[in-house]
């Protein structure tokens, strides 16, 4: 099958693919990212809940260790929130530009695709 199809249309079809790829990752990530940041706003909703005398932790690394000031471990987790936004915001934009060249090459390749089977047809009817 893909011996009647042309070079360039065969190079569109795997930059499709490899398209259709990225947009994958690129979703998984942005998936991954605004469960974190939904994460980080819990944790930060439930330290501002705590009352002031209770023990509060942080990962660092494989440990736990108590943290002294605690609103600075807030300021620290408002912060991450803020840079996973960040990411997110410009997954989104990767995204949609990904999103619109897939569209487009998908275009190009249905018309070549169509465009040769007329002119195949053309030919058998000659």
């Amino acid at each position: 099958m893909m011996d009647n199809i042309p070079p360039k249309v065969q190079n569109q079809i795997a930059q499709f693919q490899q398209l259709t790829q990225q947009i994958q990752m690129v979703t998984t990530q942005k998936i991954q990212l605004e469960a974190q940041g939904k994460e980080l706003d819990r944790t930060v909703q439930e330290l501002e809940k705590a009352p002031e005398d209770s023990a509060v932790f942080k990962n660092v690394g494989t440990l736990l260790v108590q943290v002294k000031d605690r609103q600075s471990l807030v300021t620290e987790l408002k912060e991450q929130k803020e840079t996973v936004e960040v990411r997110v915001k410009t997954l989104e934009r990767q995204d949609k530009h990904l999103r619109e060249r897939h569209q487009t090459l998908q275009s190009q390749i249905t018309q070549a695709l169509q465009g040769g089977s007329a002119k195949a047809s053309d030919e058998d009817s000659n």
